[in-house]
């Protein structure tokens, strides 16, 4: 897909709202057959949905707008906003709030994971843990290791952010021990050069279960 077309559709919705593939074929200068196939890679990539919208008499019209996701695609200040939140939260509160704040949050998210894992064997916690970090944003997979299992976050969410505030860093940490129940380590961080960041979490800790085909 060529990426001027794509984000000339994007924008097109993001300023028009709604849009026919005859809108969109008219504000890229295209032909209809050309947007459909552009919408067809933006619907599946979620960046698009669709919904009929009855106009008089006969077939309703099949309209076409943003989902929220599509929003993220855009330039926006919220980068540059939660950093500066975080530069005066920190000026202003003690260290120890601070680390309690950002271990509060990953309490939170944890919350609702812990409660769908609690019970099952270590395999397929950990196997839905990793389907929860994707979910939160991160890139992640398992690797066994003797008597320790792995977690590599190969993609972080917070990168950018961290490098300024790395106190974010314990988010992912303690949302992993939070959704476990278990003890982890850190073990390699983005921030200190490594290419992933990985967590260590003994089998010792969570019963006996193997992962045979993590």
């Amino acid at each position: 897909m060529s990426q001027s077309t794509r984000d000339g559709i994007l924008r097109t919705l993001r300023s028009r709202g709604k849009c026919t593939v005859k809108d969109l074929a008219d504000a890229a200068g295209i032909s209809p057959v050309s947007v459909r196939h552009h919408l067809a890679n933006l619907l599946a990539e979620d960046l698009v949905k669709t919904e009929e919208v009855r106009h008089g008499v006969g077939r309703p019209r099949l309209v076409y707008s943003l989902t929220d996701r599509a929003m993220d695609v855009f330039p926006s200040r919220y980068f540059s906003l939660t950093t500066r939140l975080l530069g005066e939260m920190k000026g202003a509160l003690p260290e120890e709030t601070v680390q309690r704040l950002f271990s509060g949050v990953a309490t939170t998210m944890a919350d609702a994971y812990a409660q769908e894992l609690d019970g099952l064997p270590l395999e397929e916690r950990l196997e839905r843990l990793v389907n929860s970090l994707v979910s939160e944003g991160f890139e992640a997979q398992l690797e066994p290791r003797g008597d320790t299992i792995l977690i590599h976050e190969l993609s972080c969410p917070y990168y950018r952010m961290g490098q300024q505030h790395p106190e974010v860093c314990l988010v992912d940490q303690n949302f992993i021990a939070k959704a476990l129940s278990l003890p982890v380590e850190r073990v390699t961080c983005l921030l200190d050069g490594h290419t992933h960041c990985t967590f260590a979490i003994s089998r010792a800790n969570g019963g006996q279960e193997a992962i045979a085909n993590a």
